[in-house]
C-alpha cells in the first residue's frame, strides 16, 4: 500500500542499548540470583526504567497526570473570559422571581 510518508511518532530502541552494568538495582539483584544459583535472562528488559532518557519515577508520574494540565488551564481562562465578554451565564432562569 506504501509509506506514503507516514512514519511511527517514535522509534522503538533496539534492545542491546539496555545493558544492567551501571545500574545499581540490577546488579545488585543479578548478584543476589547468582547467590541462589538462578540467573535472569530478562533483566535487562527492567534496564529502560533506569535510563536518564525515560525520566524519574516522579517525572514519569508528572507526565501522566498533569500532561494536559496547561491546555486544559488556558481554554478554562479563555471560556471564563468570553462569558464574561458576551454576558453568557448572568441569568440562568432558577426561577426566584422579584415581588
Amino acid at each position: 500500500m506504501g509509506g506514503h510518508g507516514h512514519e511511527p511518532p517514535y522509534k522503538v530502541p533496539h534492545y542491546s542499548q539496555f545493558q544492567i552494568k551501571g545500574i545499581p538495582e540490577l546488579e545488585q539483584l543479578e548478584k543476589a540470583l547468582a547467590q541462589k544459583g538462578l540467573r535472569d535472562p530478562w533483566i535487562r528488559n527492567e534496564a529502560w526504567r533506569y535510563n536518564p532518557g525515560f525520566g524519574t519515577k516522579w517525572g514519569r508520574a508528572r507526565n501522566v497526570f498533569f500532561r494536559g494540565l496547561p491546555i486544559g488551564l488556558a481554554l478554562t481562562v479563555v471560556t471564563v473570559g468570553l462569558e464574561k465578554v458576551f454576558g453568557g451565564g448572568g441569568d440562568h432562569g432558577h426561577g426566584h422571581d422579584e415581588h
